[in-house]
C-alpha cells in the first residue's frame, strides 16, 4: 500500500483509480491518514469475510443457548397472538 496526499488524490483521481486495481492506496490530509481506497474486488472479498465471520458468531451464540432467527420469530408471533 502506498500513500498520497488528498491534493494528489484530487488532482490525479484517474491515476488513483488505476492504482487501486492492484493495491490499496492510503490518502493523507495534513500528513495524517484519513482514508484507504480499495478495488471493488477487494471490497467484495472483505465483505464476504465479514459476513462469514458474523455467521460463525451467530452459530456459536445459538449453541450457547441464545435464540436463533426462527426461534425469535416464533416467540414474537406467540407474544403478538396472545
Amino acid at each position: 500500500m502506498y500513500t498520497i496526499s488528498a491534493k494528489e488524490a484530487r488532482n490525479e483521481f484517474s491515476a488513483l483509480l488505476d492504482s487501486v486495481r492492484s493495491d490499496p492506496v492510503q490518502i493523507q490530509k495534513n500528513g495524517k491518514p484519513v482514508a484507504v481506497v480499495i478495488s471493488v474486488e477487494d471490497y467484495e472479498r472483505l465483505s464476504a469475510l465479514e459476513d462469514a465471520w458474523w455467521a460463525e458468531k451467530a452459530k456459536r451464540a445459538e449453541k450457547k443457548g441464545y435464540l436463533g432467527v426462527k426461534a425469535t420469530n416464533a416467540l414474537i408471533r406467540k407474544i403478538l397472538e396472545s
